[in-house]
């Protein structure tokens, strides 16, 4: 098999989560319909989002965090989503949502003015970023004291073989992810807690810590696991180019491989490092 291409995160993610927001917006909604998202539920819940606060919702997506944050600071206040996918961007404001805007904006370099926000948060965003020191500076820079970022971040999953089982599967059905070269070190900060604290504390915050929060999925069958992970970014990218006959071939495969450990419901668990760090 090929080499996979290297290339830098800026020129990989943002077309790619532009291509499949919409697909995006929807599986994070069941998600956290569901009571699924806990690290990202933790997140709104720990910056106390309460009416007139103006709050930053960095690495945005399609919007399923301002949506939440926005009702929460209404009917005075304002919630504001930047990402760097135009496409998230797009699915965010067609939603048109009270009392949030959306920009595309690279949350290394905001477009903002000092001390604009009252709080900011992310969620599952600061894992893809090359320069972490440098995006929790902008962050620190454009809070006011006292506030407070709450960023989650995924650090692992679980959930007895299910996973094991699908990775075996994309491995062998699909062509290799891309590698990133400049994403190692960050990578290796946001899943290291004392790491991850210190990043915040060496950007300028005046204290920092962090939770761990494992949430529990539950998916109603293998059919219905292939089918969300099939629109998950590091799959679809790598489904893309990939003609109907041999993505149905991959699908059937997975839901078949998969089924036969699993042939009923699933639980998968994720764990999460929640970020509290305060100005």
């Amino acid at each position: 098999m090929a080499r996979p291409p290297a290339v830098k995160s800026k020129e990989f993610f943002p077309d790619v989560f532009s291509r499949h927001a919409e697909a995006y917006e929807q599986r994070l909604e069941g998600i956290m319909a569901n009571g699924e998202a806990r690290g990202r539920t933790r997140v709104i819940e720990l910056v106390e989002a309460r009416p007139g606060m103006r709050i930053l919702d960095l690495a945005c997506g399609p919007g399923n965090l301002s949506r939440r944050l926005a009702a929460l600071v209404a009917p005075d206040g304002e919630v504001v989503g930047v990402d760097l996918a135009s496409g998230m961007i797009e699915v965010a404001r067609r939603a048109g949502i009270p009392h949030a805007r959306f920009e595309v904006m690279d949350i290394e370099r905001l477009d903002f003015a000092d001390a604009t926000f009252d709080a900011a948060v992310c969620g599952h965003g600061l894992q893809f970023v090359p320069d972490l020191g440098r995006a929790l500076r902008e962050a620190l820079r454009v809070l006011r004291s006292p506030g407070k970022l709450a960023a989650s971040v995924p650090v692992s999953r679980r959930g007895g073989s299910a996973w094991t089982i699908l990775d075996s599967v994309v491995d062998r059905g699909l062509p290799p992810p891309p590698t990133m070269v400049d994403q190692q070190h960050t990578r290796e900060t946001v899943s290291d807690p004392s790491a991850f604290r210190q990043a915040a504390l060496e950007a300028g915050f005046v204290e920092a810590d962090f939770e761990t929060v494992d949430e529990e999925v539950h998916w109603e069958s293998a059919a219905q696991m292939v089918s969300m992970l099939m629109s998950w970014w590091d799959c679809a990218s790598r489904l893309e180019g990939m003609d109907p006959a041999r993505r149905q071939a991959f699908m059937s495969d997975a839901v078949e491989t998969l089924g036969r450990e699993h042939p009923g419901p699933i639980e998968t668990i994720g764990r999460n490092l929640v970020l509290i760090a305060e100005v």
